[in-house]
């Protein structure tokens, strides 16, 4: 039997505490899920002003002291709260953390500089040494090269591993070449070796994927993805350097939070041995939209961002031929471009009884679509791994989805012939492809005994985090297994 690893789970947003994507979950879940395989996990991250007073009442005050970016000389506090049985530390610094945005912050790499260096600069101050850092994002691409550079000289960090997770390898954080000395404390050498420069610029993400001792990303389809011009955002050739180093893990949801037996932000609690609850969340959801209560026909549901990635340009092409020739109804969730909120906005007014457009974000709003919806929407461009095909599936609400990144890992696509199959995939990425699938999943809904069988199967999959993490712990023993030994 192996070793109870220490791990310290860093990650520039953590859910409940702040989110504005998937990575708050995948770093407020996948910890509890490691420590209830018996390791001891702790989760930091920024003290940010927007962080409810619920949990910043509660926050207990460990130590202070004050450490250096570049020639600025900052106070850093540790606080600490134990939240469901996983510790979490929060980076203290009301000059670069009390701000309106979490990111949007002209001085975010001094911002997440220094909150790699807090982090590292904390560990002896707290009394905990981490077999593993696992970083997250180009947030905390620099706490690698910060490592090994600054630290590793001395005992304590001496055998300390890193794993580098990529959440979304487009956002890469790119900052001048003065940054270079000025905030990161490196000389020339590290611009010529190439390790951290691309474009001109200083790139974090490839720092992180450069200096860290392993690199997964979020699913195995990614993971092969981004090697590729077409989806590598310009860093295919260091993703091909690194290969040897490159996993692919998929993410998984927690399942005692999202479960339609339990779950009190829906209409009526179900289960798949027992569908009438979700009939019931169907006709509240129409209801509430104010749509006709019909259970003849299907509701497609769609709760995303809207940002070109989500391929919404391939639904705004055939929206209108979808819903003047197809009986179904659409109702969406979501904020982001403008031209996505317009376009939503004006096909709900064009078709008041088949489409509701809810141009906002609202977490028990999109647990009612998630539940009272028969279908999921999921055209994306490119899907690291998507996490709302997880939701639907828990919920019995069937994925239409492109194939890509870990919308193909997760969907399997129904086959009339087998019967097997959870999903509707299409392959190109061409507003056709998605007609045709959509019409076609239509048909099969028609086929009431067929779609109850797909919607049963896809609620008797398990995509919980106990298979995700147990995929890190084969990468964190992998990486330090000359320093173990098994007992």
């Amino acid at each position: 039997m192996k070793k109870e690893l220490k791990i310290l789970f860093v990650s520039s947003e953590v859910a409940p505490f702040a989110k504005t994507g998937g990575l708050a979950d995948v770093a407020g879940s996948l910890p509890q899920a490691i420590k209830r395989l018996g390791h001891d996990i702790r989760v930091v991250m920024p003290e940010y002003s927007q962080i409810p007073n619920e949990y910043l009442e509660k926050l207990k005050h460990i130590l202070h002291f004050r450490t250096k970016v570049g020639w600025r000389d900052n106070y850093v506090g540790i606080n600490k709260l134990d939240n469901i049985g996983v510790t979490t530390y929060f980076i203290d610094n009301k000059n670069y953390f009390d701000r309106e945005s979490l990111y949007e912050n002209p001085d975010q790499h001094i911002q997440f500089t220094y909150f790699c260096r807090a982090i590292l600069e904390m560990l002896p101050k707290i009394g905990f040494k981490p077999d593993i850092i696992h970083c997250n994002d180009w947030q905390t691409g620099p706490l690698s090269i910060m490592l090994k550079e600054d630290y590793q000289m001395y005992d304590y960090y001496k055998d300390i591993k890193t794993v580098y997770t990529i959440h979304n390898l487009r956002y890469q954080g790119q900052f001048g070449r003065e940054i270079l000395s000025d905030v990161l404390c490196l000389d020339g050498k590290h611009w010529d070796s190439g390790v951290l420069r691309h474009d001109g610029a200083v790139n974090y993400m490839k720092m992180g994927i450069n200096m860290s001792d392993i690199v997964n990303t979020v699913s195995k389809t990614y993971a092969e993805e981004i090697k590729t011009s077409e989806f590598g955002e310009g860093l295919d050739y260091v993703m091909r350097m690194n290969a040897d180093d490159l996993y692919g893990i998929i993410n998984g949801i927690d399942y005692e939070q999202y479960d339609p037996e339990t779950d009190q932000r829906i209409y009526s609690n179900y289960s798949a041995d027992n569908l009438e609850g979700k009939y019931v969340n169907k006709k509240r959801l129409q209801e509430e939209m104010g749509l006709p209560v019909r259970q003849d026909i299907p509701v497609i549901g769609l709760v995303s961002r809207l940002v070109d990635q989500k391929g919404l340009d391939l639904i705004e092409e055939i929206i209108y031929d979808l819903l003047n020739e197809t009986e179904l109804q659409f109702i969406m969730l979501g904020t982001g471009q403008a031209r996505y909120e317009e376009m939503f906005n004006i096909v709900a007014q064009d078709f008041p009884d088949k489409m509701a457009a809810n141009i906002k974000y609202d977490v028990n709003i999109a647990q009612k679509i998630y539940a009272g919806s028969d279908m999921f929407l999921m055209p994306s461009k490119y899907e690291p791994c998507g996490l709302g095909q997880l939701f639907s599936l828990r919920y019995g609400t069937i994925p239409i989805v492109r194939e890509t990144g870990g919308l193909n890992d997760t969907i399997q696509p129904y086959n009339e012939v087998t019967g097997v199959g959870n999903g509707f995939h299409f392959s190109s990425y061409d507003a056709n492809e998605l007609l045709y699938t959509i019409r076609r999943a239509v048909l099969v809904y028609h086929q009431q005994k067929t779609w109850n069988r797909i919607v049963k199967r896809a609620m008797k999959a398990d995509h919980s985090w106990k298979n995700s993490a147990q995929g890190y712990l084969e990468i964190y023993y992998k990486l330090i297994e000359t320093n173990l030994k098994l007992d």
